[in-house]
């Protein structure tokens, strides 16, 4: 597949059909995914393919909880979680939309989570990253940077092998019974599980904003840079 269409045609896929990821194409896709970039090659990423069926059944039920908050925090106009979220707003949201959210929360991806092709969980190693806004008064990004292209990859490899998938990062509100599950140690953390299967429809054009519309000329409120030939 050319770079730029697998660029521009890579979603998010949540709905597989029942037939399963060949380990043999697993293994292309991961080997592919590993020359990911990382800050000084450390690669300070661990993976866990999780087969075990009461594993995933367990990893399942975790993903549920998390899942509903979300539903019910979008519902009030929420973005889940953000740093920047009033903690009382949130509190509040929860006790009004959470019975709502408990049955939305009965399909889809949080349903089948354990049925799901191939599952993978993606750690990330503390000792490795070079988190230099740790000690800015802020929520801290900069340590992503080493881990998420990695899981990126993954994605884009597999859409190379007609395989869909998708990066939740859900199950981190679980995260100490997912390491206790998975038997991951500190410095360990938990950066998201990656589900892939064969797509019940692929994903052939994305919409996205122009790149004007955030994008600037040397200053953020300086003129839009005007992109040529964007759609």
């Amino acid at each position: 597949m050319d770079l730029i269409d697998a660029l521009r045609s890579t979603g998010s896929v949540r709905e597989f059909t029942d037939q399963p990821v060949d380990d043999s194409v697993l293994a292309r896709i991961l080997d592919t995914a590993r020359f990911a970039p990382s800050g000084a090659n450390a690669q300070a990423w661990r993976l866990v393919v999780v087969k075990d069926p009461e594993t995933r059944g367990r990893l399942r039920e975790l993903y549920r909880q998390p899942w509903v908050e979300y539903l019910a925090l979008t519902a009030a106009g929420l973005r889940p979680w953000a740093p920047v979220n009033d903690p009382a707003d949130e509190t509040s949201a929860l006790a009004a939309g959470t019975g709502q959210a408990e049955q939305a929360a009965s399909s889809g991806l949080a349903a089948h989570l354990d049925k799901v092709p191939a599952l993978l969980a993606l750690f990330a190693d503390l000792s490795q990253l070079a988190a230099v806004d740790r000690d800015l008064d802020r929520y801290s990004l900069a340590g992503g940077a080493s881990v998420y292209p990695f899981a990126w990859s993954i994605l884009l490899a597999a859409r190379a092998e007609g395989i869909g998938g998708v990066l939740t990062t859900m199950l981190i509100r679980e995260e100490d019974e997912v390491k206790r599950l998975l038997g991951a140690e500190e410095p360990l953390a938990l950066a998201a599980v990656i589900a892939l299967g064969h797509p019940v429809r692929q994903v052939r054009r994305l919409t996205r904003a122009p790149v004007e519309s955030f994008t600037t000329v040397d200053r953020l409120d300086g003129a839009p840079f005007l992109a040529a030939n964007s759609d």
